[in-house]
């Protein structure tokens, strides 16, 4: 590294925000970039490490950490960005909304703040698109064949670059109006403004990647057709099929799943027109997210710009402890106590708490009536469960409730009926070690095959499938 003693001069620096009640009046991003020189210092912390953890424990992808932060601290930042590419088609988007599992697994995490690697990515990318770094790299030889990418969210659009760079044809099936799956209708703009996208997709159509929108695969084109003209099938339709909540009063009027929430928040910011009868708005209401992830938190922050009176989140699991465990060492995910940005701007938090039923006047929600939970002793395996604790029942006012627990699996709709693709016990769909499914020339990736997962994740699971497809379509 540049300089071995960074991390015993320099301290953590995170990127300012703008202030709470200044940021909660509008949909933008509000975190303002590190100077060159901050910068510069961060990547000087990244230590001279034997085993670079972050890169071979922590990020699905693979990315270079350590050899991008030498580059930025050497200030070739055109360097870095070569780098950074090198293992991710989508910086720009990982940079803002990945959870980053390869700070707690820095090095330096031991017993100190990690590296600042999320932003640092960041700030390669935006460096790259400022400067014109960033190109259409268009494959010198076509090879003539052709594949089917259905869905355009981050492990169909990795795949789709990657195919094309490899002279394939690659068509992207996307049933929206607009490319980009979850990550144009599901992440919030104050987290991800949509034009970032947008022009890494004009990136793609210069490479070649060909975009089908309000086309629905199954529907639209049935399997049968796509199987006899294309020469390869590639499904990331993402897990779309959210977890519900089947208690008593689920069919009143006010309870929603959280993207359809999120969704209509970000068609509205695209500057749709919502019919009035469809409209779900969280201004002067009390709300409830059930759900304690991400997810849940994009609601919060979603409905605390719409002019929300207040919001509660309820959480099954426990309250989370203020540091690690010993049983959740370095270098594995942290399961301690944090505050998210939406958190930070106003919200009740409520732990061990179960719904046991939505109470209503008026065919509308008004009420959660709910129950506090504990664990049970360890059985003979170490297995707990969840136990109601005897009178600690209680209610929340609620005019809006949004389920925010999850996604079970990828939908299974005509498509995969129609190609008789077969699915693992959890749903998802099954494939071998080259992510092809049980059909041949027909593969999978991304959260279809893992469930509900990162987004870094899928990317990584979107090129190692292209890999693949690229491998047997040369060997046909």
């Amino acid at each position: 590294m540049g300089k071995p003693t960074g991390f015993m001069i320099y301290t953590r620096q995170d990127p300012s925000k703008r202030p709470v009640g200044d940021r909660i009046r509008d949909y933008r991003e509000f975190t303002a970039p590190l100077t060159d020189t901050e910068l510069e210092g961060q990547a000087a912390r990244c230590m001279d490490c034997g085993i670079p953890f972050c890169h071979v424990y922590g990020c699905p992808v693979k990315n270079l950490i350590p050899d991008w932060n030498d580059m930025v601290y050497r200030k070739n930042w055109r360097r870095a960005l070569d780098l950074l590419h090198a293992t991710n088609n989508l910086p720009e988007v990982t940079g803002r909304v990945c959870p980053a599992p390869c700070e707690p697994a820095c090095t330096l995490a031991i017993n100190q703040p990690a590296v600042t690697i999320k932003q640092i990515e960041l700030q390669i990318i935006e460096r790259g698109w400022e400067e014109g770094w960033v190109e259409p790299e268009p494959a010198p030889v076509k090879t003539g064949k052709r594949i089917a990418v259905v869905g355009s969210g981050p492990a169909g659009l990795a795949a789709a670059q990657q195919l094309a760079r490899r002279g394939h044809e690659a068509v992207v099936f996307e049933k929206s109006d607009r490319v980009g799956g979850l990550l144009r209708y599901g992440i919030p703009d104050f987290k991800m403004e949509k034009w970032i996208l947008d022009r890494r997709i004009e990136q793609m159509t210069a490479e070649g990647v060909v975009f089908e929108t309000g086309v629905e695969a199954g529907v639209d084109v049935s399997g049968r057709y796509m199987m006899r003209s294309f020469d390869a099938i590639l499904l990331a339709t993402g897990a779309g099929v959210p977890r519900n909540l089947d208690v008593p009063g689920r069919d009143l009027d006010g309870i929603h799943f959280a993207m359809e929430f999120l969704v209509q928040q970000n068609r509205r910011n695209a500057g749709e027109i919502i019919p009035q009868g469809d409209e779900i708005l969280a201004r002067g209401k009390n709300v409830v997210v059930i759900g304690g992830g991400d997810t849940g938190s994009d609601c919060i922050g979603t409905a605390r710009r719409q002019g929300a009176k207040e919001i509660v989140q309820i959480e099954i699991l426990s309250q989370p402890p203020e540091e690690r465990e010993p049983d959740n060492p370095w270098p594995t995910w942290p399961r301690v106590m944090t505050t998210s940005s939406s958190q930070e701007e106003g919200c009740g938090r409520l732990w061990s708490v179960a719904t046991k039923a939505f109470v209503g006047t008026g065919g509308a929600v008004r009420k959660l009536s709910c129950i506090r939970l504990e664990l049970s002793e360890p059985d003979e395996a170490g297995r707990q469960e969840f136990i109601e604790v005897a009178g600690s029942d209680f209610e929340i006012e609620a005019d809006l409730v949004l389920l925010a627990m999850g996604f079970i699996h990828l939908e299974h709709g005509p498509l995969v009926e129609d190609l008789q693709l077969d699915r693992d016990g959890r749903g998802n769909l099954e494939v071998a070690s080259n992510y092809m499914t049980s059909v041949p020339g027909v593969f999978a990736a991304g959260d279809s095959i893992m469930g509900a997962s990162l987004v870094v994740r899928s990317i990584d699971s979107g090129r190692l499938a292209a890999a693949a497809i690229d491998a047997y379509l040369t060997a046909s």
